[in-house]
């Protein structure tokens, strides 16, 4: 069962939570929603049931107020933070209110507990007892353009106890206007929340929607703790509102409850369009029982950073999870399959990969397997020895042949026949040894090179899902800032060079500053390269053979040999160090190559677009454009022009004079439409 939303800011305040409330309230026969029609018809029905018996006693809460919400008028929005705060145990009170001069309409107001401020100095000796102690808790609101009341800020905090809860019939708390008594109970009820998620079961135990005391003991729903739901809630809410083309999907089981879940927000939506062509399928926080079930999609943007493509809850690690998951995400960027897709070492994964992208390279993260060593292997008489065998067989060796050699004395010298662990990784090593890798195309993620999670200083083993849920713009934030400041340094500096090869001084006026810098150290390494001779040639193609002195210890260095094939009609040129298809651009060997046969300039072919300072701007899209068969597609012609106006956005922000240059073509732009409707 799946629920599907992308954002709209036509959205009703109230749609989300009863989308919550629904997930947990659904009965196992009703499967789904048909549409917000009769989703508002049966939550008037639960509004005429509730407002004529009240709550009953202790089952239920009002969701807490939230960035976003908005009331229909001044009275609702005022009647339902009073009827929370008798529900959470503390009394309300107007702290200012802002009215229009000219028609004294009311126009703004701040509610906050009655425990805010302090006495007077006059009213101190007064016999009175105080009871203010400075509470912050408060709501912040104001009249707004669609003439509906929008809470702008909130505290929820109060720094002294609560009273007991006061359950009431809502008829009790509203105006006795019928129309407005009818309008704010369906409000209302829309936001109560079962904050037990008992689904009216005198016999559960306190878990919220989806949640179970153990995964094991309810593998087929999300493991939520209380207050996760509505941490879930509240950043849903929150995207609708205020992020265009925010996308997310919801998996139900058969009882409504939730049981995977995934989102996109607008960036990461923009960013599949850019660098989706290698992602990483980060599964660690699940497998290593973090605190929050999470999956991450992640990319390499031109400057060498993750970028964030897309997140995941899943409730366990199962195929049922990650097919979901997998054919979610397809879903998302609208059937935009990978190149290459990187996991860990998993049966399970193996099977789901092939099924869902079975025309991409699928391999497991070198760097994640090398991890495992010391547990797997630390407890072994020679660790030090074996580990040391087993690095430089995985990182140093450049054929299969000599791969599986060095793997085989490895195992023979230290005894290791009977390992478990080292037996069934040998048998999945096409997966992982990069010597078997070579044809993939791996955009910088290189093996052992994996990239560095986006959440890394945000998520600990314990961080709960509200915390995660809090700081997550703040993560992608301060990761478009750095993209952003990338982009204007290599844009407006250049990079200083280190040598007098013509291939330097060629990349140092294309490539992104980061990207420039790993190209740089090969082109400086080319002069550890002592030796090029013409070892083969057959018809067209030519084998040389360039020697390397390469480091094999704190001060000692080896000679390499290393093969490289070229074909000078072709344009083509191809080192079995198979730096080009790992990392994206040219190695020494190969520079090498071309400098001996006297090539002034690096082929085009081997000059990604995707390390380019202009990328985006010159990037088109597979899925860009209007199919010429199909001229009437009005849903690619929002996608599209959205991913355009997307791009003038990214450029827009760079500085105030982008800012004002954008703002005007938008300006522009949009009379140049309503042209065309005035002709029409």
């Amino acid at each position: 069962m799946i629920y599907c939303c992308y954002s709209s800011r036509n959205c009703q305040s109230f749609n989300l939570l009863y989308i919550v409330n629904w997930m947990e309230e659904v009965s196992p026969n009703r499967k789904h929603l048909t549409n917000d029609e009769d989703g508002e018809t049966n939550l008037q029905e639960k509004v005429e049931h509730d407002s004529e018996n009240g709550f009953p006693e202790g089952k239920k809460d009002f969701v807490a107020p939230a960035v976003g919400m908005e009331f229909e008028s001044y009275d609702d929005a005022y009647n339902y933070y009073n009827c929370y705060a008798r529900e959470s145990g503390f009394r309300v009170r107007v702290k200012n209110s802002w009215f229009k001069r000219n028609s004294r309409e009311k126009y703004g107001a701040v509610l906050c507990c009655s425990s805010q401020g302090f006495k007077r100095i006059k009213d101190v000796n007064r016999l009175r007892k105080e009871t203010r102690t400075g509470c912050p808790a408060m709501v912040r609101m104001r009249l707004v353009d669609s003439r509906r009341w929008r809470i702008l800020e909130v505290t929820l905090d109060h720094n002294h106890l609560l009273g007991v809860k006061v359950h009431k019939s809502i008829k009790k708390m509203v105006q006795s206007d019928s129309d407005a008594e009818g309008r704010t109970i369906k409000l209302y009820k829309a936001l109560v929340i079962d904050s037990r998620g008992n689904n009216g079961n005198s016999h559960s135990h306190g878990r919220e929607i989806g949640s179970s005391s153990s995964v094991h003991d309810h593998p087929d729903q999300l493991n939520l703790k209380k207050g996760d739901a509505q941490a879930i809630y509240n950043y849903l809410f929150r995207m609708q509102l205020t992020n265009p083309n925010f996308f997310y999907l919801m998996d139900l089981n058969d009882e409504g409850r939730l049981r995977n879940m995934i989102w996109l927000d607008a960036r990461c939506r923009a960013a599949v369009g850019y660098f989706s062509d290698v992602i990483y399928f980060d599964t660690s926080y699940l497998s290593n029982k973090y605190e929050i079930p999470l999956v991450t999609f992640t990319g390499m943007n031109h400057h060498y950073q993750s970028v964030l493509l897309g997140c995941g809850l899943l409730s366990g690690e199962t195929s049922e999870s990650y097919l979901w998951v997998l054919r979610s995400w397809l879903v998302s960027t609208s059937g935009r399959v990978p190149q290459t897709i990187i996991t860990d070492r998993c049966k399970i994964l193996q099977r789901v990969v092939s099924e869902v992208f079975p025309k991409s390279h699928h391999r497991f993260s070198l760097s994640n397997i090398m991890k495992k060593v010391p547990e797997k292997l630390g407890g072994l008489k020679n660790y030090d020895a074996i580990r040391k065998v087993m690095v430089k067989a995985a990182y140093e060796t450049l054929k299969p042949f000599d791969f599986e050699n060095a793997w085989a004395f490895m195992i023979q010298r230290f005894g290791l026949g009977e390992h478990e662990w080292l037996r069934a990784l040998y048998d999945d090593r096409a997966w992982w040894a990069p010597v078997y890798l070579k044809d993939a195309s791996f955009a910088g993620m290189a093996p052992g090179d994996t990239p560095q999670p986006v959440f890394y200083k945000y998520i600990h083993k314990q961080t709960p899902l509200k915390e995660f849920l809090d700081k997550y713009e703040l993560a992608l934030q301060k990761k478009h800032k750095e993209e952003a400041n990338a982009d204007v340094e290599s844009r407006n500096s250049s990079p200083t060079l280190k040598t007098r090869c013509f291939f330097e001084l060629q990349l140092s006026k294309v490539y992104t500053h980061e990207i420039f810098k790993k190209f740089q150290l090969e082109v400086e390494e080319m002069y550890s390269c002592f030796s090029t001779t013409q070892l083969h040639v057959d018809g067209a193609i030519t084998i040389f053979l360039v020697k390397e002195r390469v480091l094999a210890g704190e001060n000692r260095r080896e000679i390499k040999d290393f093969e490289v094939l070229y074909n000078r009609g072709a344009a083509d040129v191809r080192c079995i160090c198979s730096c080009f298809n790992f990392n994206g651009y040219l190695c020494r060997h190969a520079l090498c190559v071309l400098n001996f046969n006297g090539v002034e300039e690096i082929p085009s072919k081997y000059i990604l677009s995707r390390w380019k300072k202009d990328y985006k701007r010159l990037y088109v899209s597979d899925h860009d454009g209007i199919n010429s068969n199909d001229g009437t597609d009005t849903v690619e012609w929002f996608n599209q022009l959205y991913r355009s106006a997307l791009q003038v956005v990214e450029e827009g922000v760079i500085s105030l004079d982008h800012y004002k240059v954008a703002l005007q073509a938008f300006e522009e732009s949009l009379s140049r439409v309503h042209n065309i409707e005035d002709k029409t």
